[in-house]
C-alpha cells in the first residue's frame, strides 16, 4: 500500500506560518525582519503574537504570500538558523 501524497499547493497563495521560540524583547522584531526579507509587504494586521502561560516562550503567527517551495524553504531555514527558533509550523 502506498502512502497518500500530500496535496500540492498552488502558488502564489496566502500561507500562514507559526514561529515558536524563547520569549525575548526583540524576538518579534527578529522574526518580522526575516519574514519581511522573504515575503516583502507583510501586513502587521495579519500577525498574531502569543506568550506561553509561564511567559517562557513566544509564538508569532503571520500570513504571507507564498510564491513557491524555494521561498518557503529559505524562510524556514533562516528562521531556524537564528538559534532562537524552536519550531516553524
Amino acid at each position: 500500500m502506498t502512502e497518500p501524497k500530500a496535496p500540492k499547493i498552488e502558488f502564489p497563495c496566502d500561507y500562514v506560518i507559526k514561529v515558536i521560540g524563547d520569549s525575548a524583547p526583540d524576538f518579534i522584531d527578529v522574526v518580522t525582519a526575516i519574514v519581511e526579507k522573504h515575503s516583502p509587504g507583510i501586513d502587521k494586521a495579519d500577525m498574531t503574537v502569543n506568550d506561553s502561560r509561564n511567559g517562557r516562550f513566544c509564538s508569532v503567527r503571520v500570513k504571507i504570500v507564498a510564491t513557491g517551495e524555494p521561498q518557503l524553504k529559505a524562510l524556514f531555514e533562516e528562521l531556524k538558523a537564528t538559534g532562537r527558533v524552536h519550531m516553524v509550523l
